[in-house]
């Protein structure tokens, strides 16, 4: 059985509405959403890997739109921003008893994220870091899956050895990122792929209750 997993979170323990984000904030600054995700997503790396905050990304993404990044419209933005991924984001109902019964089982936790700055406030909000023993997030660790310094900074974080440990996560090639540094992996799939179609080598499942039978 496997001593600890590391758990991602986007798609796999919470669902979030980036969609409706953008378009309530593209509403907001009277600009087109296709032009605006174009821009936005040209600084994601550096988000990811901590390198730029999202209201840096703000500050690039307006002038590349014809919007002078008034101070005040950056943060005007970044308070949206924040509101609405609290607002537009749920966590899946099997999120909890899932953390829960691995605690139950002396079973460590690391939620592993590709994620900007404000994700560990919002992680925070829902009363999910209290059921895990870390978090482990790209733009704090300047890493991102599926690389494997990621995954080595929870496994040490966690101080357990990757052969004892498992990847949970919705992305097959962040199940493979996690099996090319010694661990096993298992895929979520909720709904519909979404384009993901599940990898070879490594277990799928629905539901995150069926996940413990598996370790």
């Amino acid at each position: 059985m496997a001593s600890a997993c590391l758990v991602d979170v986007y798609n796999t323990i919470l669902d979030s509405d980036f969609d409706a984000r953008v378009r309530v904030l593209t509403g907001f600054v009277g600009v087109d959403s296709g032009a605006w995700l174009a821009e936005w997503l040209k600084t994601r790396f550096e988000r990811d890997r901590g390198k730029l905050t999202v209201a840096g990304s703000f500050a690039q993404t307006l002038p590349a739109l014809g919007i002078e990044p008034r101070p005040e419209l950056v943060a005007d933005l970044v308070r949206m921003d924040a509101e609405l991924m609290r607002e537009l984001t749920h966590v899946y109902d099997d999120t909890v008893p899932f953390l829960t019964r691995l605690r139950s089982r002396g079973i460590l936790i690391a939620l592993v994220s590709n994620c900007a700055d404000t994700t560990r406030p919002m992680l925070d909000d829902l009363g999910l870091i209290p059921l895990a023993d870390s978090v482990i997030l790209s733009c704090e660790v300047g890493s991102a899956k599926p690389a494997p310094e990621i995954y080595v900074s929870a496994l040490e974080d966690l101080g357990v050895a990757a052969t004892d440990a498992v990847m949970i996560d919705d992305q097959r090639d962040f199940c493979v990122g996690a099996e090319a540094v010694g661990m096993r992996a298992i895929q979520v799939v909720r709904g519909d792929l979404d384009g993901q179609a599940p990898g070879p080598g490594f277990p799928v499942v629905r539901s995150l209750l069926d996940v413990p039978a598996l370790l």
